[in-house]
């Protein structure tokens, strides 16, 4: 599984707005300078976000964007899967078709463990965690 550009990009666009919330919006152009992305794309990307609840628009001369709930509220797994549709490195059998035992097995311990494990990171970290502050679990020390 790869996640594509849509997906990176809006959690930047997610994460500059969370920088800036101390600002009453953010126009898609200082963050596309900010972030060094294409205006054009974040628009795309903005309107995903909007849809989903995720940001809010203000519009207007000096319009921009705004979170639309708290930093803390928004789960990084959650923004993902409504940029990229499902996590899954790879689909699940569809009805009525029939696994051999080694297919399954596969399915079951390699790609349903590292279904999980995805989830497990993506589901726990919210918008806040990122922003602004070093997870212990993430971070390492060096000693000189």
């Amino acid at each position: 599984m790869k996640i594509s550009t849509r997906g990176r990009y809006g959690i930047r666009l997610l994460i500059d707005l969370a920088e800036h919330t101390g600002e009453p919006h953010v126009s898609l152009a200082s963050v596309a300078e900010r972030q060094n992305i294409s205006v054009r794309y974040l628009e795309q990307v903005a309107v995903i976000l909007r849809r989903a609840g995720f940001i809010r628009s203000v519009k207007g001369a000096s319009g921009g964007y705004a979170l639309a709930m708290r930093s803390q509220d928004i789960i990084i797994g959650d923004a993902l899967r409504e940029l990229e549709g499902d996590m899954l490195v790879v689909d699940p059998p569809l009805p009525g078709t029939t696994e051999s035992k080694l297919q399954r097995c596969i399915r079951l311990t390699v790609f349903g463990r590292l279904n999980d494990r995805i989830a497990q990171v993506i589901d726990r970290k919210t918008l806040a965690s990122v922003v602004g502050t070093i997870d212990p679990d993430d971070s390492y020390m060096y000693f000189i």
